[in-house]
């Protein structure tokens, strides 16, 4: 799941390089850090928050085949 994240932010943003993804695990719930560069902020949360709800979106279609809740937090 942090390499499906880390490769569709790489994709969206001008510096690759900067992506980082941290994974924390909880009891049922598992969080994802997502940092970026700060110019490329704008990039991932996208207009009104268009291009954040679509990769938390892909995120909870596919943490629905392992049966665990991922959650997606962009950090600036």
């Amino acid at each position: 799941m942090k390499q499906l994240i880390e490769d569709i932010a790489k994709a969206l943003v001008d510096i690759p390089e900067e992506v980082q993804v941290k994974e924390l695990q909880g009891e049922q719930t598992t969080v994802l850090e997502l940092r970026v560069a700060p110019t490329d902020l704008g990039k991932i949360i996208g207009k009104q928050g268009r291009t954040a709800r679509s990769i938390r979106t892909i995120l909870g279609a596919a943490s629905m085949k392992l049966d665990r809740r991922y959650t997606l937090e962009i950090l600036e």
